[in-house]
């Protein structure tokens, strides 16, 4: 027998649209299949009760068996014996015009009873479909209950309680749609053996009851008719087969842990993959439906090649959503919702946002999208190369240990020089162990970032305005500005802010180093390469970054006084104005300079060329 088309019982849990289109092919078939057998029941019926019409029942009997090969079953690939079978009985039935009374209660037990059984116990598969229906809606309802569970006033006896209601309503659609596959499955099945098994009595109560019928078709019937309870038989014995392996299948797909229904039951320490290059779920849609308001839909979401496509519940294919090559993702903050995150075109415009199940689904979308954004799926191996990109960037978020064994491989004539000294001083002075920070005691784990330089709205007005600041530091503000005509030191650089976050300390050259590393390395895993351009002015009174399109501050570095203050009293003694410049401390790399008020003793480098143009 050719292979039957049967629903998959593992994605029954994930529930996708794909799944949901192949069970309506099934839901067809299973009407068309209704359908047909009420009308063949009537048929036979009408050969049974009508014993003097019965030249007419097996004539409408003998076309209704023909009419099966018309019929558009969605899944009637596979039923060429079936229809040659029944082609053959239609020849049969044609030469049977004369029936017999006695014959009425074998063709009650043998040919009308079949086909009734199978009516009222294989057909009944509406009332699964109800029960399928209530607990999606069910498990629906639960979800939307979760999803709008808020996220600054957490309750934890509500999320807990919201969270088994999911949990619960996820298991008993899970249970509903496993009973609800299985007797679909069957049924492609039983519809083979109902086609056949009331002919095949129908045919041996002629044969036994008219001794003219048993001379006339004994011997051609007896082979074909062998024939067809041979393979009625293997297709029982393959639907048992199939039953017992769906049974086993069934058993396996529930005895999974609770965490299976619990959504974000990880959250602590949830297992993501950020090797992704493609990724399908459900995730909540945000839509403006007005100024300030907004609605959610939860819609399936899938990755194919470049672009992110979204397919609503039943729809036959999904529709194109948002491009992602050369895009951005982070996460956001999104009212009261949590998990959610935003993709950015890469004209800078806002996109699309996304609201996430759970913490482990939030950061697998967006490790895959910004994969994906890097055009990664275009490679050869792309997920050798994804693998590859996302260690390169552990590497960089993992915090550095030591800072001295940087510096001395930066720095290793200096560092030779120092250990000379250190052993010819030994005699008179221990040397002595310094100890270096760690990362955590720079920088607390999970600081966040700002990418960019924001003004406040009420100091850009202040500015714009010609009023003068009230300076909460008790500090005052010359009216003249800083690079007046009678300034001794004025130069103005372009530079590009990168980043700033939150520090521990301020009193070591470490931290700038481990912020300047945590800057860098967050702007490469989240695809960030716009950077804010200012003009610093530098001035013998104060640093200032200036917005180069509305001559706005941006920030005024006071702590730059002093430096500014001591080039100004040297710059007449050259030796004095190269000894300011040697002991201007610097990065190990020479391109950062540290705006410390006291510098470190061993920041003596000498000052290389730098340009007019920096990134800092």
């Amino acid at each position: 027998m050719p292979a039957v088309d049967k629903l998959l019982l593992e994605e029954a849990l994930q529930d996708s649209p794909q799944t949901r289109s192949l069970l309506s092919v099934f839901e067809e078939d299973a009407g068309t299949l209704t359908d047909y057998t009420n009308q063949l029941l009537q048929a036979m019926q009408r050969v049974y009760g009508a014993q003097n019409e019965m030249c007419l029942a097996t004539q409408q009997l003998s076309k209704q068996l023909l009419a099966y090969e018309k019929q558009n079953f969605a899944l009637g690939k596979g039923d060429e014996e079936v229809i040659s079978t029944l082609h053959y009985f239609s020849k049969v039935v044609d030469e049977l015009n004369l029936l017999h009374t006695e014959l009425a209660k074998q063709l009650a037990d043998t040919m009308v009873l079949p086909i009734i059984q199978f009516r009222e116990k294989d057909l009944t598969v509406s009332t699964l479909k109800d029960l399928f229906g209530l607990a999606s809606n069910e498990h629906d309802l639960s979800m939307a209950k979760y999803s709008r569970l808020p996220k600054k006033k957490e309750n934890e006896k509500v999320k807990t309680e919201v969270g088994k209601e999911v949990a619960a309503a996820r298991r008993k659609q899970h249970l509903s749609s496993l009973q609800y596959y299985c007797a679909l499955n069957a049924l492609q099945y039983r519809k083979q053996m109902a086609m056949m098994e009331p002919m095949i009595g129908f045919a041996h109560g002629q044969i036994n009851f008219f001794k003219k019928g048993a001379e006339m078709f004994s011997k051609r019937m007896d082979s074909f008719l062998s024939s067809v309870a041979d393979m009625v038989q293997s297709i029982q014995v393959e639907l048992e087969a199939e039953a017992e392996k769906m049974r086993v299948s069934q058993q396996e797909l529930l005895s999974v842990d609770e965490s299976v229904y619990t959504p974000d039951s990880d959250v602590a320490a949830p297992q993501i993959n950020r090797n992704l290059i493609q990724k399908a779920g459900y995730l909540n849609l945000r839509n403006k439906t007005g100024l300030v308001t907004t609605t959610w839909e939860r819609l399936y979401f899938f990755t194919q090649g470049g672009n992110l496509m979204c397919q609503p519940r039943g729809a036959v294919a999904g529709g194109l959503i948002q491009d992602l090559d050369n895009c951005s993702v982070m996460a956001v903050d999104c009212e009261d919702r949590r998990y959610c995150f935003q993709i950015t075109t890469p004209n800078g415009k806002s996109g699309i946002i996304l609201q996430a199940e759970s913490r482990k689904e939030n950061e697998e979308w967006i490790c895959a999208i910004n994969n994906i954004s890097r055009q990664i799926y275009l490679t050869d191996n792309p997920e050798a190369v994804a693998i590859k990109l996302n260690q390169t960037a552990l590497q960089a978020v993992t915090p550095i240990t030591s800072f001295g064994k940087k510096q001395e491989s930066s720095c290793p004539s200096q560092n030779l020089k120092n250990s000379e000294m250190e052993n010819e001083n030994d005699k008179i002075v221990p040397k002595a162990t310094a100890s270096l920070p760690e990362a955590e005691e720079l920088i607390a784990p999970g600081t966040p970032i700002q990418f960019d330089i924001v003004l406040p709205a009420t100091e850009f007005l202040d500015q714009n305005r010609g009023s003068r600041r009230t300076n909460p530091f008790g500090e005052t503000e010359d009216e003249s500005f800083p690079e007046a005509e009678d300034s001794l030191l004025q130069q103005m650089f372009i530079v590009r802010f990168l980043g700033s976050m939150a520090v521990k300390t301020d009193s070591t050259t470490e931290v700038i180093y481990e912020a300047m590393r945590q800057v860098l390395a967050a702007r490469a895993i989240h695809n960030i390469f716009r950077m804010t351009e200012s003009h610093l002015m530098v001035t013998s009174q104060s640093l200032r970054l200036i917005d180069p399109q509305t001559q706005v501050s941006r920030a005024n570095i006071c702590y730059a006084i002093n430096l500014g203050k001591e080039i100004i009293e040297v710059q007449k003694d050259p030796e004095a104005l190269a000894q300011l410049m040697l002991s201007i401390p610097l990065t190990n790399d020479g391109k950062y300079v540290l705006l410390n008020d006291q510098p470190d003793d061993d920041d003596g480098n000498p000052n290389e060329h730098r340009g007019a143009e920096s990134e800092a």
